[in-house]
């Protein structure tokens, strides 16, 4: 480890672990980075096979908890890290760079802050396992193999995407995804509010995939104009990847982009 570069802060997204960062944890610790990956609240360290056997845990918990545990994390380490979300992890890192914390932060296919108002039918329809029940908010919902295909890994066969699912999927925290829904038009009082005029707000990179059926490009795209004033900003998008870029063949471009951003803020 090299004590001289940022520690890197890695945050998953819904129905899934932190298990599906399993490429990057190696990438960056290989370059002297000190890495970091704590799963949401209720997870506890346990397998996807194991949450799926009992995903009980994890129900009923809200974004405000689940923010406010990793900004407790940030808050025990040595040094700002580098915070680095992907889909609801990617909302978080924006939260918490929002708020002052992290020395850059990444938001890859991240999903929509409060004031972000639109809503693509393939959003739509990737979300609704769990919308389509408005009295599902405190449990947990699974998905099917054919519904993380068609959401997660919707440029690859069928058999690989179930490789893909049994691997990393776990019922999702329904709460959250309400949370969501239900503030899009919300304002600084809500849980997924973004301080996208924040003066002194650290870096930002945002990352789309051209084929991402649960966080389109053009919400992305949004999500990038929205923010104003100083503080840098880039977007970027990946042609021809999925929601599942970070962990699907191709993923070292991905993270080879990141690393260059990193780098350029740490020369």
């Amino acid at each position: 480890m090299d004590v001289s570069k940022p520690p890197i802060l890695l945050i998953h997204g819904l129905w899934v672990t932190a298990k599906y960062w399993e490429h990057w944890i190696p990438y960056f610790e290989s370059l002297g980075y000190e890495v970091h990956a704590p799963e949401w609240p209720g997870i506890n360290g346990r397998s996807p096979e194991e949450v799926r056997e009992d995903p009980q845990p994890l129900a009923n918990k809200y974004i405000e908890e689940i923010v406010g545990y990793y900004e407790a994390f940030i808050n025990k380490l040595l040094a700002p890290p580098i915070i680095i979300g992907h889909s609801f992890g990617g909302l978080f890192a924006q939260i918490l760079t929002s708020r002052g914390l992290g020395a850059a932060g990444v938001a890859i296919c991240p999903a929509q802050p409060a004031g972000i108002i639109t809503l693509p039918s393939t959003t739509f329809k990737a979300a609704l396992p769990i919308i389509k029940n408005p009295f599902n908010a405190t449990t947990t919902v699974s998905i099917s193999e054919q519904h993380f295909h068609w959401a997660f890994a919707n440029n690859t066969t069928s058999d690989k995407s179930r490789e893909y699912w049994e691997r990393y999927c776990i019922p999702g925290v329904a709460r959250v995804l309400w949370q969501l829904t239900t503030n899009v038009a919300g304002g600084r009082s809500a849980p997924t509010h973004v301080n996208f005029n924040k003066i002194d707000r650290p870096p930002l990179l945002l990352l789309s995939a051209s084929k991402d059926h649960i966080v389109p490009p053009s919400t992305v795209r949004k999500n990038f104009e929205a923010y104003q004033g100083p503080s840098f900003v880039e977007y970027k998008m990946f042609p021809g990847r999925a929601h599942g870029m970070i962990f699907q063949p191709g993923w070292e471009q991905v993270a080879d982009y990141v690393l260059d951003f990193i780098e350029e803020l740490t020369a």
